[in-house]
């Protein structure tokens, strides 16, 4: 008998906790709960999100460059260092992203004409094209991902992991300072 879509596979998550409580049943491990199932997502995630950039000759990082030059609006335009700012692209790998969409044809640099030291990097017409094809797709294949939340619950989940997010933030500012031991 072939197993439909409906049967459902093992919970990886909840075996480790399983097998933790089984091992060590003083500890508390809740905390698995919810951030190793976050983290099987994300990997879940990042893995058909890349298939689907590989489709276009786009890594994330260039894609990334692509979606915030393309959000900056027209002329569609920032410098390595907005890029940068923009929280998506490392400053360390601005410059590379840049020059392999620059060869690509995604983008052009051009040098502001009241200050010959500041560098734009633009999109192209190609690049623009380009960009509005494959995030349409992404926001597509993103739905489908989430296809098995309804709407309440899909809107449920934003509110939650932002709150999540600000709670791993303020855990670092709570965090004690480490200090060397002393005998």
């Amino acid at each position: 008998m072939a197993q439909g879509r409906a049967a459902k596979r093992p919970d990886a998550v909840a075996g480790i906790v399983g097998d933790w409580a089984r091992e060590r049943p003083e500890l508390d491990t809740s905390p698995l709960e919810v951030l190793a199932r976050l983290h099987r997502s994300y990997l879940q995630y990042q893995s058909r999100m890349t298939s689907r950039l590989d489709e276009h000759g786009l890594s994330v990082a260039g894609f990334d460059v692509l979606t915030a030059l393309r959000r900056a609006g027209s002329p569609y335009r920032l410098t390595a260092g907005q890029l940068a700012a923009s929280g998506l692209v490392s400053s360390a790998g601005v410059t590379l992203r840049l020059d392999r969409l620059e060869k690509d044809g995604l983008l052009v640099r051009e040098r502001d004409a009241e200050d010959r030291r500041v560098v734009y990097s633009r999109l192209t017409g190609a690049g623009l094209a380009k960009v509005d094809e494959v995030f349409s797709e992404h926001l597509e294949n993103e739905r489908r991902m989430l296809g098995g939340l309804s709407p309440a619950e899909h809107r449920q989940l934003g509110r939650l992991l932002a709150k999540l997010e600000r709670s791993i933030v303020e855990s670092d500012d709570a965090a004690p300072a480490q200090r060397p031991e002393t005998d």
